[in-house]
């Protein structure tokens, strides 16, 4: 299992338990665990609805792919540490991470 935190859209912040031996990416995830993840494209990085800001543990993730990029660069308003969460595999990596939810937001 890994732990790390999700912050949602009124700054109020969860620790989320995940496992990392099924293969979930963090949008899956998410979605489980109610919070409002729209993911339109059902996790093909197609739509940016599961648009998160990585505010720590960034490095720990890698960078993100030339299609996850094309699609954050079509947002309104995107960051530095943003990503999309269906690209975000559920790894030790993920271990104290803290995940803004930004999808409603755009």
């Amino acid at each position: 299992m890994v732990t790390f935190t999700v912050e949602d859209h009124d700054g109020n912040r969860q620790p989320v338990e995940a496992p990392i031996d099924m293969g979930l990416n963090l949008m899956e995830i998410l979605k489980a665990c109610e919070y409002p993840v729209l993911a339109t494209c059902g996790g093909m990085a197609l739509c940016a609805t599961c648009h998160v800001e990585i505010l720590e543990g960034k490095d720990e993730l890698g960078h993100a792919s030339d299609a996850e990029l094309d699609q954050l660069e079509n947002l309104p308003e995107y960051y530095p540490t943003s990503r999309l969460a269906c690209q975000v595999r559920i790894s030790p990596m993920l271990e104290g991470a803290v995940v803004k939810l930004r999808g409603e937001d755009n």
